[in-house]
């Protein structure tokens, strides 16, 4: 599927790495397959990592697979499987039903930066950068560690061919 709406696309875009003021601080990512990685979009990447099942499912059910294998750059700050499973139970299900699908895409595009921010970008600061889903996030880089809106960077700066991914322990919800 894809997204029809020229904003979303573009907050897509933005929220996965366009060159923004924001991004996450953590230990890169070891970088033993930097080839392949380079190769890959942001989804592929995910795909292959093999602990993004979930991401990658709701962002099938959002529409928002062939945006996110865009052009870029884009920031995406990517919540593993085990961060879906702290959720409250049913939620998952609940999201990715068609009849949410205006608030999963709401939540998705919240974990999109445009351009492509790095770990070092933020290092000991803090900032608010605005999400592809239009409010922002913040930010804080301290200590050598990455939060955004409350979740950890576990791994900063995986790069792919549209951008970067920085994976996190919990979804992050934008306010409302």
């Amino acid at each position: 599927m894809r997204i029809s709406s020229p904003l979303v696309a573009l907050s897509m875009a933005v929220a996965f790495g366009a060159a923004a003021p924001a991004a996450v601080i953590a230990e890169p990512a070891p970088n033993n397959h930097a080839e392949a990685q380079e190769a890959q979009d942001i989804v592929d990447t995910a795909i292959a990592a093999g602990s993004f099942e979930t991401l990658v499912a709701a962002v099938q059910a959002a529409g928002l697979v062939e945006t996110l294998r865009g052009d870029g750059p884009f920031t995406v700050f990517a919540p593993t499987d085990a961060a879906f499973a702290e959720l409250p139970e049913g939620t998952v299900e609940t999201l990715l039903k068609p009849e949410n699908k205006d608030q999963l895409v709401a939540i998705l595009t919240y974990h999109v930066v445009p351009g492509k921010v790095m770990a070092a970008d933020v290092a000991d600061k803090t900032v608010e950068p605005e999400t592809v889903q239009g409010t922002t996030a913040k930010v804080v880089g301290k200590d050598g560690k990455v939060m955004i809106d409350g979740a950890t960077v576990l791994t900063a700066d995986i790069e792919t061919s549209n951008g970067v991914i920085h994976v996190i322990d919990k979804v992050i919800m934008p306010e409302g």
